[in-house]
């Protein structure tokens, strides 16, 4: 039992400890594309640990780019 309660406890700590490498930025934001063109959404989060960006389309629909989908990023 005392090992069932130690695991959950591990398990909880490490999720907590995932959630906090996501950063999310408010307000529009502007995403450069490795091809040159750009995006502008309402907000972004990005995963710190894989630089992965993960945002909503106008229609509502989520959408991710890796490090090598984008150049830059920056937010008001």
């Amino acid at each position: 039992m005392k090992r069932l309660i130690s695991f959950c406890l591990i398990l909880i700590c490490t999720s907590c400890e995932e959630l906090l490498e996501v950063q999310e930025f408010t307000g529009s934001c502007t995403i450069i594309l490795s091809d040159g063109s750009s995006l502008t959404t309402d907000g972004l989060e990005l995963l710190e640990s894989t630089e992965t960006i993960t945002y909503r389309d106008e229609d509502g629909k989520l959408w991710s780019l890796f490090r090598d989908d984008y150049e830059s990023f920056s937010c008001n």
